[in-house]
């Protein structure tokens, strides 16, 4: 009986690709499953095999829990039940029973045999998804086997994936038999097994099929940095030469436009402009943005946003149609980017002086002549006046040592104002808002700073105002002020 086993396991090893051990896992779970039908009631039953010699052994257990945790006596034991067969065990542990096992021969019942094939089947999958893997075959070619619910289900050689509808090129129309590419997007792992996604909008499926159209680019002469695509209707891409010798834009296109087209007409049809990479990132949004003519570009690190700065007549260009232009151009290069005339640059600029005068003759007080010439030398902000090096600000024509001085200490002292002032605040503020989930100390000064004191208080704001009146993003303003409402849903306590 025993060398039935290790026959059987070694045949469907062989026959099924799979490991002896997946083998031997699916029986002793095949006749486990024919144990427990010899009993009235659902008893947790466990089949051991002996992989050297085939004997295998039958066991029901029981968990041990606490006396009063008793819930299931199919499947637990109290703990000083437990004591008495076994004085050393311990909670959560298990106390065995020796069972005599199944008829081996006797073990041809459909539903063990089910067992036996789906654990294989299963293993069989996941292996088959290993070699897949180990190739690195992120591009998938295969034809389009089943539709449903509006997916494609594609088989590629031995391996079956999912091209979800939301993956799909829009307007794209695929019928069963249609032979397609897709990308690897990624990989779900469900109760059925690991499932392969794949994506035909993501710019990584465009990255690809210019390195299936480009050989320079397999052999190292050319690369493409970053692609940011509104899928069916553009794409950009921006390629750099590792060769002087190789021209990047022109060595993508190809002859006559040949590679460049072959990309689009897998694409549905998708426009792609291919530009050159920079290391600087205003010359790359120069030429992210091209063929609209910069004006001038004015770059704030801080906010990793740029002011792009055109004439009239290269606006509607600079943009697009619907803004693809620009937002592709932001994607790509991942500045935000803001798009304005000459005009407007003009009226902003004029503006932004406008508060930096006001701000610098009511902090230093000041006269509006000072204040001008701090604004028109760069200055910003009060910590750059009182902190930046003294030579920097002795090169100021137009002051001298003792009004240097002067202004800096000015500025030192109007700065610890505001600290005092801000520790003050601080002290109003409601513990109940400081102890929120997600709050911290700077954020609740700026809210009590405008008026929002106490968790009642925030409570009562909705995100667009939080996210107005403190700078944050718009998911982090919905949790704090759901976790201030926290409270409004809670059940009042009965009497």
């Amino acid at each position: 009986m025993s060398r039935e086993v290790l026959l059987l396991v070694d045949a469907l090893a062989r026959e099924k690709n799979v490991e002896k051990n997946i083998v031997f896992a699916a029986l002793e779970l095949a006749l486990a499953s024919a144990t427990k039908k010899r009993f009235n009631e659902d008893a947790d039953v466990r089949v051991s095999i002996d992989h050297q010699t085939g004997d295998y052994q039958s066991l029901r257990r029981w968990q041990v829990v606490a006396d009063d945790a008793v819930e299931d006596p199919a499947r637990q034991i109290s703990l000083s039940e437990a004591f008495r067969q076994n004085p050393e065990i311990q909670l959560d542990e298990y106390i065995e029973e020796i069972l005599e096992p199944v008829e081996f021969g006797r073990i041809g019942a459909q539903a063990a045999k089910q067992v036996i094939f789906q654990k294989i089947r299963d293993a069989e999958r996941e292996q088959i998804l290993n070699d897949f893997l180990e190739r690195k075959e992120y591009m998938v070619t295969g034809t389009i086997k089943r539709m449903e619910r509006g997916n494609a289900i594609i088989e590629s050689g031995r391996v079956e994936a999912v091209l979800p509808r939301d993956q799909m090129i829009p307007k794209e129309n695929l019928r069963v038999g249609d032979r397609v590419r897709a990308y690897l997007h990624r990989i779900d792992r469900t109760t059925r097994g690991p499932q392969l996604i794949l994506s035909r909008i993501v710019p990584e499926f465009l990255i690809k099929l210019f390195e299936l159209e480009v050989p320079e680019i397999e052999e190292g002469l050319l690369e493409i940095k970053v692609a940011a695509r509104d899928p069916g209707s553009r794409a950009k891409i921006a390629v750099k030469s590792n060769d002087q010798r190789v021209d990047p834009i022109g060595t993508c296109v190809g002859m006559r436009g040949s590679r460049v087209q072959a990309v689009t007409g897998e694409l549905a049809g998708e426009r792609v402009d291919i530009i050159l990479w920079s290391d600087d990132p205003a010359t790359f949004v120069i030429n992210a943005l091209a063929p609209a003519e910069i004006s001038s570009i004015l770059v704030d690190e801080e906010k990793h946003s740029m002011d792009i700065v055109v004439d009239e007549g290269n606006l509607a260009q600079a943009i697009g149609r619907g803004g693809q232009n620009v937002r592709l151009a932001s994607e790509l290069t991942g500045w935000e980017l803001n798009i304005m005339t000459m005009e407007e640059s003009q009226a902003k600029n004029e503006e932004e002086f406008s508060v930096l005068r006001h701000l610098f003759m009511e902090k230093l007080d000041v006269d509006e002549e000072v204040a001008d010439i701090l604004a028109q030398e760069g200055f910003t902000t009060l910590e750059e006046v009182a902190y930046v090096p003294l030579s920097e600000m002795m090169e100021i024509e137009a002051f001298d040592e003792q009004t240097v001085n002067e202004l800096r200490n000015r500025a030192r002292n109007a700065l610890l104002t505001e600290a005092i002032v801000s520790e003050e605040k601080v002290e109003h503020i409601a513990e109940d808002l400081l102890a929120l989930e997600g709050m911290d100390s700077q954020t609740a000064r700026e809210l009590a700073a405008k008026g929002v004191s106490t968790q009642e208080d925030l409570a009562d704001l909705a995100v667009d105002d939080l996210v107005e009146m403190v700078e944050m993003d718009t998911e982090r303003a919905r949790q704090l002020i759901m976790a201030a409402r926290a409270p409004w849903f809670a059940p009042a306590d009965r009497a």
